[in-house]
């Protein structure tokens, strides 16, 4: 029996079907078309996030442009219009309002950073408009969410909840935190604390690191010496100091250290010459290409210009987020399924489109690479499968799956966002 190849066309028909309403590969692109669908990025191309934000802004051009190619939304045309946020809460608050209200950006795939995003929320509230956090701080789809505020991925509260139950029964009872002094650091420090604690574990000091710091050895020298494990919450040139002045102190050698992804992202553990070998990571999607090996999460980096195992940009020298950058490129997917189940067509049928995201399930294709997941009806998080993996060698190998049934049984509900107004 013969076997006819798939073209690549066929492949993009055959994969998006799983993610939402199948794209039609019609002839006659957008003949339903009554307008394009403005989407808006809330980006942060420059400033201290930057690094991540050029694979955010990268991964939504790529999504919406796939999306055109096969038809649009609806046979509608998607537009997508950026933003930078600077990486800093107050002309991100501004840059918002530009997206809404002079581009008309109808729905917005927003800011990982957790100040710009958690000064975002009520403005995009405000206007009505629903707003995709990307950033962990879990206030925005917690005690400051609202009807117009979701997540696909994890936050502080999930990745706590994933987990300490494993990390603390694995590493030890006797815990230090030391974060830097901003919304993402705190959130990470509440969270982690409440569920080192439910795991049987004890937080001996919560260290707060302010944003400029450069000379991590008076806070290093701060970590009680019974402390079994170390969870350091920093990012960028921040995370690379503290992880090298840490092991040049000798930390690595006193206590396990473990942290979020945000602490390795855009950061290969080969450049800064071992100071994160034997850390442990938490990822909600591996880094590496072996550890969930399927057809759309290798396209997923061809069409994003990645390699297979360190996340490397092919011909360049830029590491992706892999943990945050796929949500740019699903958000996008996600409020594509919402309008065609709404049969959402303008500003007023937006609550239409909220219920559909409500609860909206999500299935492992091209249109989500990072498997299969949910948005929780009532606190629009995200609850997907997480892994536990461990720098070895300079790459990032998966030790511990935790599903999402796991996750969501260990993640009580506490704030119910989907009986607020619209």
């Amino acid at each position: 029996m013969r076997t006819r190849k798939l073209s690549r066309r066929g492949f993009l028909a055959t994969t998006f079907a799983g993610g939402a309403a199948s794209l039609t590969l019609a002839k006659d692109l957008f003949a339903q078309a009554s307008g394009p669908i403005i989407i808006g990025h809330h980006c942060d191309l420059t400033g201290v996030i930057s690094s991540w934000g050029f694979w955010h802004d990268k991964a939504a051009k790529a999504a919406v442009d796939i999306i055109n190619k096969a038809g649009g939304i609806a046979g509608r045309k998607v537009e997508l219009v950026t933003e930078d946020t600077e990486s800093n809460p107050a002309p991100g608050a501004r840059k918002l309002r530009n997206l809404i209200q002079r581009s008309n950006a109808e729905f917005i795939v927003g800011s990982v950073h957790s100040g710009v995003m958690l000064a975002a929320l009520p403005i995009a509230s405000e206007l009505k408009t629903p707003y995709f956090s990307t950033g962990e701080a879990t206030e925005v789809t917690g005690a400051k969410g609202t009807r117009f505020s979701f997540r696909t991925g994890t936050d502080t509260y999930s990745i706590a909840a994933a987990s300490m139950p494993w990390c603390v029964q694995n590493f030890g009872k006797a815990w230090t935190i030391i974060y830097a002094d901003y919304a993402w650091g705190q959130s990470t420090n509440q969270e982690s604390k409440l569920f080192i604690e439910k795991a049987g574990g004890k937080v001996l000091a919560s260290i707060a690191v302010p944003l400029d710091t450069k000379d991590f050895v008076p806070y290093v020298a701060q970590i009680p010496a019974e402390s079994e494990v170390v969870l350091p919450a920093f990012i960028g040139s921040l995370s690379v100091a503290f992880y090298t002045q840490a092991k040049s102190m000798g930390l690595d050698k006193k206590a396990q250290m473990f942290s979020s992804s945000a602490s390795l992202e855009s950061i290969d553990p080969g450049d800064i010459q071992g100071a994160a070998e034997s850390v442990y990571f938490f990822e909600n999607f591996p880094r590496m290409l072996a550890h969930k090996n399927d057809q759309y999460h290798k396209e997923f980096n061809r069409l994003i210009g990645i390699d297979d195992v360190y996340c490397r940009e092919i011909g360049g020298t830029r590491v992706m987020d892999k943990s945050h950058g796929w949500q740019a490129w699903e958000d996008i997917f996600a409020i594509k399924q919402a309008i065609e189940t709404s049969g959402y067509k303008t500003r007023k049928d937006i609550e239409g489109a909220i219920q559909a995201l409500e609860g909206m399930q999500m299935k492992n294709s091209l249109a989500h690479p990072q498997g299969d997941k949910l948005i929780r009806k009532e606190d629009h998080a995200g609850v997907l499968d997480c892994y536990i993996s461990r720098v070895e060698n300079g790459k990032l190998e998966v030790k511990k799956r935790i599903p999402k049934e796991e996750l969501i049984a260990n993640m009580p509900l506490r704030h119910n966002l989907s009986t607020l107004p619209v």
